[in-house]
């Protein structure tokens, strides 16, 4: 374990260096799944950047996408909405076939989740964009299993607005499938989304009944235009 600590430290400390200022937002989108024998080092991926860049505009997310379902594994976190919308990038980039770990940067790239080199580059590069939106969300309140939003769009044009509800982090024991045996960490798990194309409104998100009590929620809020290119996003802890 030991040297796997000091080879993540080595792998992963270009990103110490790229900050992002007060104007601009990346967002940094993961399709993975808990079957596939390629993911977890993304996942892992995933998890540095989000800890180098927590105090940054630097927003990651794990989309887990139900298509490997089939192989003896079910993803917990796995929904079909996640896997059209991971087709709807597809039809946006020309691609013909979908796949993961695949991260999507700011709607505008995309490439293979476990590449640091190509995920530092992107982050320094989208670093110094500026947004063209910019989103206030105001009177938050949970009860129970829903959690509701007022929130307002500031700025130019925009297609849509993306509300996740994220899940700090999960720990899984893997019993079947590519991954058996193994022991999986997940990161920003994405638990429910709603997306609307209102400049302001009164929202509501759903809680999972698989959430507890102890798990670290957040909403990342993200504006998009009809390319899907991101525009602007805010994050705010629940």
């Amino acid at each position: 374990m030991r040297n796997l600590l000091i080879l993540l430290t080595l792998t992963f400390s270009t990103f110490v260096q790229a900050q992002s200022d007060d104007n601009s937002i990346v967002i940094m989108e993961l399709f993975t799944s808990q079957g596939c024998s390629s993911c977890p080092p993304a996942d892992e991926l995933l998890d540095v950047i989000k800890e180098e860049h927590k105090n940054n505009n630097v927003f990651v997310l794990s989309y887990h996408v139900d298509y490997w379902n089939r192989l003896g594994w079910k993803d917990p976190f796995s929904t079909v909405e996640f896997s059209d919308y991971q087709r709807d990038y597809a039809k946006q980039f020309n691609s013909r076939s979908i796949y993961t770990p695949q991260l999507v940067v700011n709607g505008s790239e995309h490439f293979t989740g476990s590449n640091s080199t190509k995920a530092s580059v992107a982050i320094r590069n989208y670093s110094k964009s500026k947004t063209t939106n910019t989103i206030k969300l105001t009177n938050i309140e949970r009860d129970n299993d829903v959690i509701k939003i007022e929130y307002g769009v500031e700025g130019n044009e925009f297609d849509q607005i993306t509300f996740a509800l994220v899940v700090s982090e999960r720990i899984t024991k893997i019993g079947r499938g590519e991954n058996r045996n193994k022991t999986l960490k997940n990161t920003n798990i994405v638990a429910s989304r709603l997306v609307t194309s209102d400049l302001s409104k009164s929202i509501t998100l759903l809680v999972p009944d698989w959430i507890g009590d102890r798990d670290e929620l957040a909403i990342i809020a993200y504006t998009q235009n009809n390319k899907l290119i991101t525009t602007g996003a805010t994050k705010i802890n629940i």
